[in-house]
């Protein structure tokens, strides 16, 4: 029985580590790499150089559950002047159509930050407790394509809630 036990934990046990290890780096990847976006916007220039707030362009943040990606006439309350002869505001401008609402195209931003579907978060409440956006996202302000710093699961979210004295019970986020 030994002589079968100790190949069958010599072959297991290391397919267990690579198993594990292969697992741990595709989560790293994911978090290391952002999507790649049809427009490529620079969050290091926008809130990084210009220091620009991030509830600027995310409006939404303070009072609702998501934080948004903005609309192109967001965009265009600076890029309407500034930064017109660049490749990548040249793309927005044409997203937006001299403003004719018939010509208009959306941009297709893809979501980088995400939470199961039966998870309920909202922003608000984080942002009125004092948090700064870059406790979940990072230092945005650093980052020339955005990307996912944290694995916003529930060990991460319950871990900062019992560090922060916020509720812990399933109703708080789960529908």
């Amino acid at each position: 029985m030994r002589k079968i036990v100790l190949p069958i934990l010599g072959v297991a046990i290391p397919l267990i580590i690579l198993g594990g290890a292969i697992g741990v780096s595709r989560v790293a990847a994911q978090v290391a790499a952002g999507p790649v976006q049809p427009i490529f916007f620079q969050h290091s220039v926008h809130a990084g150089t210009l220091q620009i707030q991030c509830t600027f362009c995310h409006r939404n943040a303070e009072q609702g559950a998501a934080a948004t990606v903005p609309a192109v006439e967001q965009c265009m309350f600076c890029h309407n002047v500034a930064g017109k002869a660049l490749p990548e505001v040249q793309k927005v401008l044409a997203a937006w159509a001299d403003g004719d609402p018939q010509k208009q195209t959306p941009i297709d931003w893809i979501r980088v930050h995400r939470v199961p579907d039966h998870v309920k978060f909202a922003h608000e409440p984080h942002i009125r407790a004092g948090f700064e956006c870059s406790t979940c996202h990072g230092a945005v302000e650093t980052m020339d394509q955005v990307r996912q710093v944290r694995p916003l699961n529930m060990s991460d979210c319950v871990t900062c809630h019992r560090q922060n004295d916020a509720p812990t019970d399933c109703v708080t986020c789960h529908n």
